[in-house]
């Protein structure tokens, strides 16, 4: 009887299981696409890594391709890109008063604050910086945004 007694006022005070919510696409969507409003909903359900808010992802591109009904995870979006692969930007060094400009073509894409390496075209030395708003590398002890 105790046992009863005991079992009933654990189920009583028990919380309500937990729903939460992820963000998921509504459609198979290509590496490379700027997400819409109409590309991403809210699903039930929990997944570590998974977005929560489907305007973290509205805006972003797609970085790997994302499947219909499958959580969006913060990995697999981010800033749309504005360097492409193969074109030629400004690399700039900064270093307290020392500040010097090259031409260098970049070795891969990358969007605002993304880590890019880029090949000095002068010298032909691959170094890696970070893509500033305005499309040009930043390089050296400064560099990261």
């Amino acid at each position: 009887m105790r046992t009863l007694l005991l079992l009933a006022a654990l189920a009583a005070a028990a919380p309500a299981p937990v729903t939460a919510e992820m963000v998921v696409a509504t459609r198979t969507i290509r590496g490379q696409t700027i997400l819409g409003p109409e590309d991403v909903t809210l699903a039930e359900g929990t997944m570590a890594g998974a977005l929560t808010d489907p305007f973290d992802a509205i805006g972003q591109e797609a970085r790997v391709n994302l499947y219909a009904g499958r959580p969006i995870m913060a990995g697999d979006i981010g800033a749309p890109a504005i360097v492409e692969r193969n074109q030629i930007v400004t690399i700039f060094y900064r270093n307290g008063a020392v500040n010097i400009a090259a031409d260098g073509r970049a070795m891969e894409r990358a969007g605002v604050g993304d880590p890019v390496r880029v090949m000095n075209l002068a010298s032909r030395t691959t170094v890696t910086g970070f893509v500033a708003p305005n499309g040009t590398v930043t390089v050296g002890a400064s560099a990261r945004p």
